[in-house]
């Protein structure tokens, strides 16, 4: 699997305290001296090691994952993509703060461009950048990935950079797809976008305000499922 023009294999998962980027480090202490009960780490993915789906969101939440140490769990843009999840059958159990192990995913993954909350939701270029190869080192550790959902544009963005891709040949849009050849054509993979906002950029939780996902999330996520490919394409397609 060549990623990124390197053959090296990377490790899927930072340590919890990863010291990479000095900023988010700072952040990350902040927090924990202001809520030593939060998870307060880089969140390490959450799924099945044989997912044919990969879901990337921008990077954990403030109150969300942060807190909870599970991607998107905690606010409400979690609310959002897990009670879509099980709808669409990519979950089942139930969503709950105090057990989260009562959820489980169906064939696919969730994780995030950037695995340490930032300030204001906002991770700078270096960061994202810097956090791509745990991003490039995920994608290596699914045998069975067919599918990817980016959820936003900074997620779209790091998909393509992490497969050495050009941004110009496969433009961000909401719902847009695109057919990915991967690894010199070993398999090809297919993408899925959509627009989607943390209500933790404004500060909210997952008692308060929205969250915004163009379109019909079920949809969105039902248009991810792999299928098996039309005759005469390698691999699989989505949607």
């Amino acid at each position: 699997m060549l990623l990124h023009a390197t053959d090296e294999t990377l490790t899927p998962e930072p340590p919890k305290d990863c010291p990479l980027c000095p900023r988010l480090v700072g952040y990350r202490n902040d927090n924990k001296a202001a809520h030593p009960d939060w998870f307060n780490g880089a969140v390490p993915s959450f799924g099945r090691d044989d997912a044919r789906l990969l879901i990337v969101g921008l990077a954990p939440g403030l109150k969300g994952a942060n807190r909870t140490g599970r991607p998107f769990l905690g606010d409400y843009a979690g609310a959002l993509l897990y009670g879509t999840l099980l709808k669409v059958g990519l979950a089942r159990g139930q969503r709950d703060l105090v057990a989260p192990e009562a959820l489980e995913l169906v064939d696919c993954m969730i994780s995030n461009a950037v695995r340490c909350v930032p300030p204001a939701n906002k991770p700078l270029p270096e960061e994202t950048a810097t956090c791509r190869r745990f991003l490039i080192g995920r994608i290596q550790a699914l045998p069975n990935l067919r599918s990817l959902l980016a959820l936003g544009r900074i997620a779209h963005d790091s998909i393509i950079d992490a497969l050495s891709l050009k941004r110009g040949n496969f433009v961000f849009s909401h719902g847009a797809r695109h057919e990915l050849p991967w690894a010199a054509l070993v398999r090809q993979l297919s993408l899925l976008t959509t627009e989607y906002e943390h209500p933790s950029a404004h500060g909210r939780d997952v008692r308060g305000g929205s969250c915004r996902c163009r379109g019909k999330p079920a949809e969105t996520l039902a248009g991810a499922l792999p299928r098996p490919a039309k005759s005469g394409m390698l691999g699989w397609a989505a949607g």
